[in-house]
């Protein structure tokens, strides 16, 4: 399996942090933000790893990355997303890297305590379709709201004003190479972008969508405040395994 870190857009809400650099280059307590979705997806398992980036700072994704000997990788790609098309348009610029391959897709501003490994592991254990992290939040209506029915998701709703459920859909994505068929037949949203979420929806609707639990906590980091809250949680994490006996770890 391929891993793809989206860390396009031009970051608005974090202006004017955002001036002079992609909001994915920002620190989150110690390491730049898009280090963490790349080591989720280094801990998986997943050695080939697609960074989109976009704006006037692309060039700096390379200077900073390189080609990933800092997370063990000998190699990481790069292509470029103009503008501001959504997730569902910079994940089509993978298509080139898939290569037919199953691919796991983190959004670039992403930040989790624990690992998707058994997710992963399971998916490539699945014929075909598309597998979703969820995780129990108590502000559903801010983010995708998975409807569950017995052990299936029969629909991902955008920021629901009555969310159907309190499970939030995480951006962590797994695909396979049939979801670039399914972003070509997209139409933009209101928003003027093609949404992950009608991706998701277009795999619920052939049957093919299914879904594992996040362990640990989850946060974006694309505001100010959930900027500060994975600081935070980052600093917490890493305070607690040190206060760990060695033998618990």
């Amino acid at each position: 399996m391929k891993g793809v870190v989206l860390a396009g857009g031009t970051g608005s809400r974090l202006y004017p942090l955002t001036k002079i650099t992609n909001k994915h280059l920002l620190p989150v307590y110690d390491k730049p933000m898009v280090y963490y979705p790349i080591q989720t997806l280094v801990d998986a398992g997943i050695r080939d790893v697609l960074v989109v980036t976009g704006g006037r700072n692309s060039g700096d994704f390379l200077r900073l990355l390189a080609n990933g000997k800092e997370f063990g990788l000998k190699h990481i790609d790069y292509t470029y997303q103009e503008g501001e098309g959504g997730i569902a348009e910079a994940l089509a610029l993978a298509e080139h890297f898939a290569e037919d391959e199953k691919i796991c897709v983190v959004l670039g501003d992403n930040i989790i305590e624990g690992s998707i490994a058994s997710a992963v592991n399971e998916f490539q254990q699945q014929e075909r379709g598309a597998r979703i992290l969820l995780k129990k939040v108590p502000d559903a209506e801010r983010f995708g709201v998975a409807e569950i029915q017995g052990d299936r998701i029969v629909g991902i709703e955008e920021k629901p004003k009555r969310p159907k459920s309190s499970y939030a859909v995480t951006g962590i994505y797994m695909f396979d190479h049939t979801v670039f068929e399914k972003t070509r037949y997209l139409e933009p949203s209101a928003r003027g972008e093609l949404e992950i979420t009608d991706v998701n929806n277009a795999y619920i609707r052939e049957g093919t969508m299914t879904f594992s639990y996040l362990e640990g906590w989850w946060t974006d980091a694309g505001t100010f405040d959930s900027l500060m809250r994975a600081a935070n949680m980052v600093k917490e994490s890493r305070e607690a395994k040190l206060k760990k006996p060695a033998a618990a770890l």
